[in-house]
């Protein structure tokens, strides 16, 4: 099956979450944000998801921040924001909220607070969802994240939810690292969206047939994955996508030498030249000034990166 009936699919930037100085999210920043997410070449705009600190947030932040974003003019056939928490009623609150402001394709976690689930339960928690919403235009991208949720999301889960809803549950988000899960899925789902969650994967991925990506690195290098999204099929003796996939590698490299979303943070604020950047809601931290200096440095010896 062609990639072009995929949906979602394209680079999608798992995007930060600017925070003001009352540690509350910062929509104007936000919003130029996307905006320039948007003109390096991103598909759309994943917000709200683990990169974002969306589950640092109430139901009531993040519907804010989603009125903003679209209220300023971001389409909402470009957004993809997280709507999955723990609480089944808040899930299907803050899909209804997307719902009503225009978006059709959520990421949706699995419910994550309780361990040692079925996949039944799972099951129950996505089927309540769609049918107390009863509408048509729901799509759903499956976010499979282990190492955070401690839930995972089985390929016979996958398939059950397929043969109950095939128009509703588009796609998956595969953050485990797992390439060989990832490629399994793409082979046994034709018409699925397997999106990686890892930015080096990308390139594997799209020329196993996957759909594209929705990554945290893509804060910094969206250029350089869009790039590669638009010229996978080339060879590869292809120098400008050995190099665009190169940069895409060290970026993330540099990004993961200290905790990942404090790392993005400092290098956005050093490409914007606003220090508020940095901020993260507690418990996640801000690095220190020493490892900021250390982050710099590195980042500036790989020019090539774009901070």
């Amino acid at each position: 099956m062609s990639t072009s009936s995929l949906h979602p699919r394209g680079v999608f930037c798992a995007a930060l979450t600017p925070l003001d100085t009352e540690l509350a999210p910062d929509h104007a920043r936000f919003v130029a944000h996307c905006r320039y997410l948007l003109s390096e070449g991103c598909d759309g705009i994943a917000m709200l998801g683990t990169t974002g600190e969306a589950n640092s947030f109430s139901a009531a932040e993040r519907t804010a921040l989603l009125e903003a974003v679209v209220r300023d003019g971001i389409a909402p056939n470009r957004l993809l924001p997280g709507t999955g928490v723990a609480a089944l009623s808040e899930t299907i609150a803050l899909t209804r909220h997307a719902l009503s402001v225009g978006v059709d394709t959520v990421v949706m976690l699995p419910p994550f607070y309780y361990k040692g689930v079925t996949d039944d339960g799972v099951y129950a928690s996505y089927s309540e969802v769609v049918q107390r919403l009863g509408d048509a235009r729901l799509r759903i991208v499956l976010y499979h994240i282990p190492q955070m949720s401690a839930q995972p999301i089985s390929h016979a889960l996958i398939e059950r939810l397929r043969a109950a809803y095939p128009v509703t549950f588009v796609g998956i988000k595969d953050s485990s690292g797992d390439f060989a899960n990832m490629t399994a899925m793409v082979e046994r789902f034709p018409g699925f969206a397997v999106l990686a969650g890892a930015d080096p994967l990308l390139l594997p991925l799209l020329r196993k047939g996957g759909a594209g990506c929705i990554t945290a690195t893509s804060n910094l290098v969206a250029r350089d994955l869009a790039y590669v999204y638009r010229h996978f099929r080339n060879r590869d003796d292809d120098a400008e996508l050995a190099a665009a996939q190169a940069r895409i590698v060290k970026a993330r490299e540099l990004v993961s030498r200290f905790p990942q979303m404090a790392s993005l943070k400092a290098l956005v604020a050093e490409r914007t030249g606003h220090t508020g950047w940095q901020r993260l809601r507690p418990p996640l931290e801000s690095l220190p000034a020493a490892q900021v200096k250390a982050l710099l440095a590195d980042a500036g010896a790989f020019a090539a990166v774009s901070v």
